[in-house]
């Protein structure tokens, strides 16, 4: 029976498609994420189906899409974590430990509750921040700060601040060597190498670069503001049909960032990028120098984008390119072309298939054969769809794409916008073409075959009156510290 591979996956959280230095950004240093490329095989053409944190997290473990798991943003329905697993099947780390795996995860989980099991034989958390004192002493990054750092222990936001900075540059509270990203490297390094004679499956979970842009000393100074470029926006009235955006830009103090900050703010994240490689680097260095080095199977990718001033907006949770298109490498060698670039339609969907597949019992769910299609033994898929919002709500949106043409659909309002992303990749000129049309009916037809009643009105895609959302604040301090709010003048 031939050798079945380690395999490690590897998640940062909010890093755009177009931040690898080798992948055709000059502008910012990967050269631990060029050398994985080199490595490997990159998907130019992979998405987040449901780009925000929770979401992606579900599609990753399930398999599934958002119309079977019912998450359709960072709410999770009561009762739903183990119900999604009643639907879709064991979550993926259970999977693999069924089939002889011995199974860690390090870092960012977001399941609800915080601490859920998704089936790790070992599970160290570090979520992004704490809800109560317990979970501060139960999250293993936290602790790990508290017993052998306490001298930093004070600090409230040990990622950086959120709420009213959150996206404001900032340094690190940290050095380093203490910060969660290097923190998690070592852990999975440790994991990786306490061998037991299985092998393994693996996942690396980064909170950066995730805002707060925070990255420590001497990275948030590697890069200078004047040479980043601007942000790329269309005109405001069609960028922000798309009322999540204007919505979202305020609840986390983003409404008037000027080009300046924006500019800053550009050079900080990548500043995070290019720490967070160092720490890649760590890890690949760990798996080369073992025996077993060209029997692992290595997948970089992210849970999503950020739209970091583009179409004028912050944050994520759009299926504009910048939110929902995501960086995708796949090494194994031996197996996979080293050196090659791909053009097919990807989602964190098949992430399930490509580690099942690769222990040599392939359970692909709802998402497509990676390993099949990178050996020609699989057709690649003509159209990817997205969902994100609540169906049945003026929240729900959907993206489709086909070819290079993509469709935004919007329940508020019923708008639709269709971009050729080939010819016009930054998306600015929305196309006036019957194929939105069409694109349209493949979306209800999918709809329908998922079962997803409540997104119809009659036979008819359920659409709203377009309407603004109330605007508001989102304030995320420490509460495991008792801190629920700003303090009161006098």
């Amino acid at each position: 029976m031939p050798t079945r591979p380690n395999v490690l996956f590897v998640m940062t959280d909010q890093q755009r498609f177009d931040t690898i230095a080798a992948l055709g950004n000059p502008h910012v240093a990967t050269p631990n994420l060029d050398r994985l490329a080199a490595r490997g095989t990159v998907f130019d053409n992979a998405y987040s189906t449901s780009p925000v944190c929770v979401p992606a997290r579900y599609t990753l473990r399930s398999g599934c899409e958002a119309t079977l798991t019912d998450v359709y943003d960072n709410t999770v329905p009561d009762g739903g974590h183990a119900a999604i697993r009643e639907r879709c099947g064991p979550y993926l780390a259970e999977a693999m430990r069924l089939r002889g795996y011995r199974t860690w995860g390090v870092g960012k989980f977001h399941t609800t509750p915080w601490d859920a099991p998704v089936g790790y034989d070992r599970q160290r958390h570090s979520e992004e921040f704490y809800d109560s004192p317990e979970q501060r002493a139960g999250d293993a990054y936290a602790a790990w700060i508290a017993a052998e750092h306490p001298a930093y222990d004070w600090i409230e936001a040990l990622m950086g601040e959120r709420t009213d900075m959150y996206y404001m540059p900032q340094l690190s509270p940290l050095p380093a060597e203490c910060t969660v990203e290097s923190w998690a490297t070592r852990e999975a390094i440790a994991l990786m190498d306490a061998d037991d004679g299985r092998p393994w499956f693996g996942l690396v979970s980064y909170i950066g670069p995730h805002p707060p842009f925070a990255p420590p000393l001497p990275y948030n100074r590697m890069y200078d503001p004047d040479r980043m470029p601007d942000p790329v926006c269309g005109d405001r009235d069609v960028d922000h049909l798309d009322q999540h955006i204007p919505w979202m830009n305020h609840l986390v103090y983003a409404e008037d960032v000027d080009p300046h900050r924006a500019r800053t703010l550009k050079a900080r994240y990548y500043g995070e990028i290019s720490y967070i490689d160092g720490c890649v680097g760590d890890l690949l260095d760990a798996v080369e120098r073992r025996p077993d080095a060209d029997d692992t199977v290595i997948c970089f990718f992210s849970d999503h984008g950020d739209l970091l001033g583009d179409h004028h907006g912050w944050q994520k949770e759009s299926f504009f390119e910048a939110s929902a298109r995501v960086p995708f490498l796949i090494s194994w060698p031996g197996r996979v072309a080293a050196g090659e670039r791909r053009s097919e339609l990807v989602c964190l969907t098949d992430l399930f298939g490509l580690a099942t597949s690769a222990a040599g019992q392939p359970e692909l769910r709802q998402g497509g054969d990676l390993l099949g299609l990178l050996t020609g033994a699989a057709r690649p898929r003509e159209t990817l769809f997205g969902f994100h919002g609540r169906p049945g709500t003026r929240r729900f949106k959907a993206m489709v794409r086909q070819g290079d043409l993509k469709l935004i659909w919007m329940a508020n309002g019923g708008h639709r916008l269709l971009f050729d992303v080939a010819a016009d990749p930054y998306e600015l000129e929305p196309l006036r073409s019957e194929r939105a049309g069409e694109l349209t009916a493949l979306l209800a037809e999918r709809l329908r075959a998922d079962g997803v009643v409540e997104a119809f009105d009659g036979g008819e895609l359920r659409t709203f009156p377009y309407e603004e959302w109330p605007l508001t604040r989102i304030h995320q301090f420490d509460r495991s510290r008792g801190v629920t709010g700003f303090g009161e003048p006098g």
